[in-house]
C-alpha cells in the first residue's frame, strides 16, 4: 500500500514557475514507476509525465516536454515536478501516481495508487 500527498500547488501569472511536491508513505517506493497527470474542468485525465523506478528514464506528454522536469528522491519518498514558462492551458488540478511495475507509463489505468491532487491555476 502506497500514500500519495501532493502539495505546491497555486495560483501564479503566465511565465512563472511552481513546483509540485509528492510525499509517498509505504514500503518499497523505490521499485514504483512514478507519474503526474492534470485534469482541466470538463477534461479527462492526461498525462504528463512520468519517470521509472531507477530514475533512469523519462517521458513527458509533448505540451510540457522543455518547460516540465520529473524527478525523484527514493531516499526521502518524495516525486517533484518542476514546472517552468507555465500557460493558462496548464491550469488543472495536478495528480501524483504510483505503478507497481516497471519503465515508464503513461496511461492512468497502469497506475495502481493516487494522491488527492493540487491545483494549479495559470492566470494569462
Amino acid at each position: 500500500q502506497v500514500q500519495l500527498v501532493e502539495s505546491g500547488g497555486g495560483l501564479v501569472q503566465a511565465g512563472a514557475s511552481l513546483r509540485l511536491s509528492c510525499a509517498a508513505s509505504g514500503r518499497a517506493f523505490s521499485t514504483y514507476t512514478m507519474g503526474w497527470f492534470r485534469q482541466a474542468p470538463g477534461k479527462e485525465r492526461e498525462f504528463v509525465a512520468t519517470m521509472a523506478w531507477n530514475i533512469g528514464s523519462t517521458l513527458y506528454v509533448d505540451s510540457v516536454k522543455g518547460r516540465f522536469t520529473i524527478s525523484r528522491d527514493n531516499t526521502k519518498n518524495m516525486v517533484y515536478l518542476q514546472m517552468n514558462s507555465l500557460k493558462p492551458e496548464d491550469t488543472a488540478v495536478y495528480f501524483c501516481a504510483a505503478a507497481a511495475r516497471g519503465g515508464t507509463v503513461t496511461t492512468t489505468r497502469m497506475y495502481d495508487y493516487w494522491g488527492q491532487g493540487t491545483q494549479v491555476t495559470v492566470s494569462s
